[in-house]
């Protein structure tokens, strides 16, 4: 299938970061992504961030649809390619499934800006009551996916949170076998597969201060 025009374009800086699942919707539904890179520096100088509506990135537009916010961004991609449920129920449940990988995220953020050389030890030795939860609900679903029988944006999150902390902490998935088999499965759908061994994406930094 060759891509058309791109419909979208992210203006973000050159990390994975709170868009590494965005990429990934986006590559396992065929869409053509353009990119805007802003270099730290240019983001110090203060212009950029003073026209971004709530002063930070990333910037997401589809056509005149101008959206902030990763998790709004993810929502609305869900919404346009299937991958919200099938129904308000369903819809309702993988908010709630994303809020709950928003939270690990939060976690995350804090300990590699502001606590990583003090606080690392504790984070991986606490992981586990993190990921038990998430172990749980997996370990329940006959189709292997978070809510209902189709992958929805929250598995392209959570997904996306469990390979850094695979990299954070090497064996943070050794006592969860369907975390850990679910990480395997979305990791060989064809066109993530293709993504994550892209020498382009392959090199951008998971974070902006370069720890991982």
């Amino acid at each position: 299938m060759k891509f058309t025009m791109a419909p979208y374009t992210l203006t973000y800086f050159p990390i994975k970061g709170r868009c590494g699942a965005l990429k990934m919707i986006l590559a396992d539904n065929e869409q053509k992504l353009k990119e805007n890179l802003v270099s730290r520096e240019e983001w110090m100088k203060g212009d950029k961030k003073a026209s971004c509506l709530f002063g930070q990135l990333p910037i997401f537009e589809d056509g005149d649809l101008v959206l902030y916010q990763s998790n709004a961004i993810l929502r609305h991609v869900g919404r346009k390619h299937g991958a919200y449920g099938k129904n308000d129920c369903e819809a309702s449940l993988i908010d709630m499934m994303n809020d709950a990988v928003e939270d690990l995220r939060l976690k995350y953020i804090k300990l590699i800006y502001q606590e990583y050389e003090t606080g690392k030890e504790a984070y991986c030795k606490d992981l586990p009551n993190h990921l038990k939860p998430f172990e749980s609900i997996l370990s329940k679903s006959k189709s292997g996916f978070l809510v209902g029988d189709q992958i929805s944006f929250a598995d392209y999150n959570l997904f996306d949170l469990l390979l850094n902390h695979k990299v954070l902490c090497a064996a943070s998935l050794d006592s969860f076998p369907t975390l850990k088999s679910y990480v395997d499965k979305i990791a060989a759908r064809p066109k993530i597969k293709a993504l994550l061994e892209c020498e382009n994406f392959k090199k951008l930094p998971i974070n902006g201060n370069g720890k991982q």
